[in-house]
Order: C-alpha cells, then sequence, then structure tokens
C-alpha cells in the first residue's frame, strides 16, 4: 500500500500535464457580447403593474419611515412590511389586492394601445417595402411592352 494514493497523496511530478495550461481568457469581451446579445428596452413599452404587496408597500413605506425616522435600511422596510403583509388577514389585503386589479386592467389598456402602435409601424414599414416592390415590378412590365411595339 505504499504505491496507493488516498485523499490527501500528493501527485508525483512525472504524472502532471505539463505546458498545458489554458490561455487566460479576457472576460471584459464575454461581458460585451453578451450585452449586445440582449435586445434594447423600448422606453415607450408601458411598466408593468404591481401586485398587492407593492401597492401595500408604498403605503406601508411612508407610515414605517414616520415611525422610524432613524431606520435608513430599505432592506429592514422590506422585513418589516414582509413579516405586516404575511400577519395581515384576506380582509384586509383587500383594498390593495383590489387596487392591484384596477392597476393591472389600465396596463392591460395601455398594452394594447402599445401593441397597436407596434404593429401599425411595423406594417406601414412593410406596405411601404411592397408598394415600392410593385411600383418596380409596374415599370418592368411598360419597358417590356414599348420594345414589342
Amino acid at each position: 500500500m505504499t504505491g496507493a494514493r488516498g485523499k490527501g497523496a500528493v501527485k508525483p511530478a512525472e504524472d502532471r500535464k505539463v505546458g498545458k495550461r489554458k490561455a487566460p481568457v479576457d472576460r471584459s469581451s464575454i461581458r460585451k457580447a453578451k450585452k449586445e446579445k440582449k435586445a434594447k428596452k423600448d422606453p415607450n413599452k408601458p411598466k408593468r403593474p404591481p401586485s398587492a404587496f407593492f401597492v401595500f408597500l408604498e403605503e406601508f413605506r411612508t407610515t414605517f419611515k414616520k415611525e422610524n425616522p432613524n431606520v435608513k435600511a430599505v432592506s429592514a422596510v422590506g422585513k418589516a412590511a414582509g413579516e405586516m403583509w404575511k400577519s395581515m388577514s384576506e380582509e384586509e389585503k383587500g383594498p390593495y389586492e383590489v387596487k392591484a386589479q384596477k392597476r393591472k386592467a389600465e396596463y392591460e389598456k395601455q398594452m394594447k394601445d402599445y401593441n397597436k402602435k407596434q404593429e401599425i409601424s411595423a406594417n406601414g414599414r412593410d406596405a411601404e417595402e411592397v408598394n415600392d416592390e410593385e411600383n418596380e415590378g409596374s415599370g418592368e412590365e411598360e419597358e417590356e411592352d414599348e420594345d414589342e411595339d
């Protein structure tokens, strides 16, 4: 068992692969490539509506800051709000859920309008391209007709 390798055994120098190290990778080029692949966000696209908890959090944040003016940590506000939300009954959460549903309905209307605008702009370009192609095609036919006369 003198030649056996167990945990913590050191490999002899002959077993190591000499000169087989990987070349260093430039990580900045990888990050740039990932950023380029992501689609850019449309600034005109409506923001998603907040959930009932976030509607509650908006109100809770103001009251919490009044009661605890010395607490500046965002995490403390979030933890306190989470504990309060969990302890609330369904009846207490009701008004926040109603507000969230209203905001969701508004968001859906805005998204319909946004999608229509996107389709119109996309179709408008396509229609122009189709008209250009049709005009080019009809022009060629006229030339052929003139050659035949």
